[in-house]
């Protein structure tokens, strides 16, 4: 009797923001040129919308017809996008690409969208804007701590997992608690994920200290400043139909930015502020990362690193061929 196939092969590419992830998948791609077809598929929150290009480092036209990239440019910022858009959007996109005969290769640092693939996702009640305004007069008036408080009171599985700033998940959290009268966490352990569905193999980039990667943001926010960023932004506060509570101006850098726009702050308040809440996200996907036991942590782009992870993985596709029939 014939043994079962083994899954098809999926391959990784993570760690913080700023770390050169999207550096290394083309120079990972430019490797297996001629042996294996490459195509990205985006895991960042905001490289969905357009119009946002600069703050989000979003990889520009001549690289993307070099190497074909997914999940790029398709929402508007006025539009919302979850995980769970992003997990049935990512696996057509795997199984479009595995049908060509090419490797789906997973690069960004939205650590929630990686966790939904491969973990799954609860099917959890779709958003209710009144319960949320009623969330965010909470936190206007007594802080986000309080918000996480009142979530710990009915949901302390939910609360040891998510920080009491995570504005998003903790209104994500408290507004389905609010809706069903079920803690997010109990819907959360009925999931099923894509864990035995692929063969994975999963990389993160990892910074030899904070200073060095705060140095880095500090760079790479400048030369966003360079590019245009401020530009980008106003362009898109002076649409009129976008706020801050909108998930795409929620982005870091963006949000920052909004604020000078709006008169609030001045740009160099704004531009502090943006590169200190992007140390800070970098914080948290560090601790996300340093969480996955079976994660490969790669300290150095050194000379032959990139090598050895190209004969890893074409290792990985020749076990698809094989199993195939070879």
């Amino acid at each position: 009797m014939a043994a079962a196939p083994a899954p098809p092969l999926l391959v990784v590419l993570t760690g913080p923001t700023g770390s050169g992830k999207s550096e290394c998948a083309l120079r990972l791609a430019t490797l297996l040129t001629g042996r294996l077809p490459v195509e990205i598929v985006s895991v960042d929150s905001a490289q969905v919308y357009h119009g946002m290009d600069i703050g989000t480092a979003k990889p520009d036209r001549a690289i993307r017809e070099r190497v074909p990239h997914h999940l790029i440019d398709i929402r508007d910022p006025a539009q919302s996008y979850s995980a769970g858009d992003f997990v049935r959007d990512a696996h057509a996109a795997i199984a479009a690409i595995h049908a060509r005969r090419a490797l789906p290769l997973l690069v960004g640092g939205t650590m929630l969208y990686l966790h939904a693939l491969r973990e799954g996702l609860a099917g959890l009640p779709r958003g209710s804007a009144p319960i949320r305004h009623e969330i965010e007069a909470l936190a206007a008036a007594r802080g986000w701590p309080a918000v996480h408080a009142e979530l710990a009171r009915v949901d302390g599985a939910a609360a040891a997992r998510i920080g009491a700033h995570d504005r998003q998940r903790l209104q994500r959290a408290l507004e389905v608690y609010r809706l069903t009268g079920v803690p997010i966490s109990h819907w959360q352990a009925r999931t099923e994920g894509a864990r035995a569905q692929f063969r994975w193999l999963r990389f993160a980039l990892w910074p030899g200290s904070r200073v060095q990667l705060r140095q880095r943001l500090q760079a790479r926010f400048d030369a966003m400043l360079r590019a245009g960023l401020l530009d980008e932004v106003r362009t898109l506060y002076a649409r009129g139909d976008l706020t801050p509570q909108h998930a795409s101006m929620r982005a870091v850098g963006y949000r920052q930015l909004w604020e000078y726009c709006a008169a609030r702050v001045s740009l160099e308040e704004a531009c502090a502020s943006a590169i200190t809440a992007t140390a800070q996200l970098a914080k948290r996907q560090l601790t996300w990362l340093r969480r996955d036991r079976e994660m490969t942590l790669i300290g150095d782009i050194a000379v032959g690193v990139l090598e050895t992870l190209g004969e890893q993985i074409l290792d990985g596709a020749r076990h698809d061929r094989c199993s195939a029939g070879c």
